[in-house]
């Protein structure tokens, strides 16, 4: 797999483009904060950034890959005063290189969730289930 990352940045953490060269496509729907281990959406926007992460990471997981293959993610906020925290901890699940991304205010997400991130990853393999 051959990525380029164009002009990348690490505040906010996000490259402006993600040139790639790869054989599959995986599109991730949009993950919210839910808490598999209680059944509900996780509270505050940290937790609910993390546990939107960690779904998203588990997806990732079920073709072999990981945060690594993303070149892509849409990220949707009920409040924009929430980026710089949403931005810390989204750092925190890539090794330095990060795809392109947007990130909108919403009136409203599932569940009245606070966030919701749906992204699009690339590999050149995939782990058969």
């Amino acid at each position: 797999m051959t990525t380029r990352f164009i002009l990348p940045n690490k505040q906010p953490p996000y490259s402006k483009g993600v040139l790639h060269d790869n054989k599959y496509t995986l599109e991730v729907s949009g993950h919210v904060g839910f808490d598999p281990a209680t059944g509900k959406l996780a509270q505050g926007i940290e937790q609910q950034t993390e546990k939107t992460l960690d779904a998203i990471k588990k997806v990732l997981a079920e073709v072999g890959w990981g945060f690594e293959n993303i070149t892509k993610v849409r990220i949707y906020l009920l409040d924009m005063k929430d980026y710089s925290v949403v931005n810390q901890i989204y750092a925190r699940y890539f090794n330095g290189e990060f795809p392109s991304r947007v990130a909108v205010a919403v009136k409203q997400l599932p569940m009245d969730a606070l966030i919701e991130i749906e992204c699009t990853a690339t590999g050149s393999s995939v782990k058969q289930s």
